[in-house]
């Protein structure tokens, strides 16, 4: 996909070297660049594989995220290397790992926040989350700590089911004065994860993203929540329905995260129910693909060219070549949704689909910082006669994240290591001429 941006030039002549005569009338052409933002628990992922024993004997539930103390980290962690079972070490966090694909495959800035720890040692965890980590990810803005940030370890049975034990150390110590004001509030949006939201004792993690929401919401920043996992919603669905209908403006969940939080089984009834609380939905179906929902204005909707696709709601796909809009920007807001079927049918084999709705939050992101970087610096444009949410129609945008999430599906790493290719190898010529 192609988006404003820099590109690379082949040019020989120093062809931006203006005539002096001119050049006093366009004293500043620069272009102006955006960023986003999020908030997220430090952490290193190490992959396993274990079998049904090896989680009965640290008294893991199959399945599930669990917290567990320094102790049976240090256990856990000194018999998956006695045995060799570790199979991967990387920088995680499902918020790192959007804001790192975001900034691979917008080769843009973006700003994490979150501690780190105060004195790093070569091969320790924090060491090997900043070396992979993107350069285009601005880390100056982490909070120090005096101590460790977190491990998650993922732990893969014969099935492929992930259990997930994570030990805190101090990533949930961010204080919220450690959340700069003028940075939420100048950025194109703010990234967070309901993982956020689960503190305990003296912990700071929750107030301090709350003090970053509200920045958010006072500047009109859209706010953009990842559920995380089934597990954490169910514990209290009506609170998480209210918290996004008061908070959020983007919501990003897989099918299991949206039936525990709206009661749909169906992804796409559920990605409807969401809109009653937000402006734009993203619910990854696994082999089903991924569905979209978000609002139009009547008179700027535009009708798909492929077939209409029948489903829990009858011709769903309608309005799918329409640029996203807030609700509120609507005088007559209509429904719109989408589909798109995994890239290519999806993987021969999936090598880990750890990170993958990740991605394809990162690519939706991407659209939206794009529309903003173009309203920024072509605010005349036609384009912007709409006021709208993304810079791309809801179809093409489902398309992006579905190709971005397939790179993942078939590497062992939940972050890219590139970008996309220009053109596609799977496509034939004709498709480009």
């Amino acid at each position: 996909m192609k988006f404003p941006g820099r590109r690379r030039h082949k040019h020989y002549f120093p062809v931006e070297d203006k005539d002096p005569l001119i050049s006093q009338f366009h004293s500043s052409d620069r272009l102006t660049h955006n960023y986003i933002c999020g908030i997220d628990q430090i952490v290193v992922d190490i992959e396993a594989k274990v079998d049904q024993a090896f989680l009965d004997e640290f008294q893991l539930k199959r399945g599930m995220s669990q917290v567990i103390d320094s102790t049976i980290t240090n256990a856990l962690y000194d018999r998956l290397k006695r045995d060799k079972l570790v199979e991967y070490e990387f920088a995680g966090g499902t918020i790192g790992n959007t804001l790192h694909n975001y900034s691979v495959l917008a080769d843009d800035r973006s700003v994490l926040l979150g501690v780190m720890s105060e004195n790093i040692n070569i091969g320790s965890y924090a060491y090997r989350f900043l070396c992979n980590t993107s350069s285009r990810v601005d880390l100056n803005y982490l909070q120090p700590v005096d101590g460790p940030i977190g491990r998650c370890f993922t732990l893969i049975d014969d099935t492929g089911e992930r259990t997930f034990a994570i030990s805190a150390g101090l990533m949930n110590y961010l204080r919220p004065e450690s959340i700069d004001k003028a940075l939420v509030q100048n950025s194109s949006a703010l990234l967070i994860s309901a993982y956020l939201m689960r503190t305990q004792g003296d912990e700071t993690m929750t107030e301090a993203t709350m003090q970053a929401v509200q920045y958010a919401n006072e500047a009109g920043v859209p706010v953009v929540l990842t559920l995380g996992t089934k597990f954490l919603i169910e514990q209290d669905p009506t609170w998480w329905a209210e918290f996004v209908e008061k908070y959020v403006d983007i919501l990003a969940m897989n099918e299991e995260e949206g039936e525990a939080i709206t009661g749909f089984s169906d992804p796409l009834l559920a990605a409807d129910k969401a809109l009653d609380w937000v402006d734009l939905v993203i619910c990854t179906a696994g082999a089903r693909g991924m569905f979209m929902a978000g609002y139009v204005e009547e008179s700027f909707k535009r009708e798909t060219e492929h077939p209409l696709l029948p489903g829990a709601i009858s011709e769903f796909n309608r309005y799918e070549y329409s640029r996203a809009m807030r609700k509120s920007e609507c005088e007559n807001p209509i429904r719109m949704y989408t589909h798109s079927a995994p890239y290519m049918g999806g993987p021969d084999a999936i090598k880990n689909t750890n990170g993958a709705g990740d991605c394809a939050l990162a690519a939706v992101l991407h659209d939206l910082s794009a529309n903003v970087y173009h309203k920024l610096n072509v605010p005349n444009s036609a384009k912007h006669e709409q006021n709208a949410f993304t810079y791309s129609s809801l179809a093409q945008i489902s398309k992006y994240a579905n190709r971005a999430s397939y790179e993942v599906l078939v590497q062992h790493s939940p972050r890219l290591s590139r970008g996309l290719p220009e053109r596609e190898d799977s496509l034939e010529q004709a498709y480009w001429d």
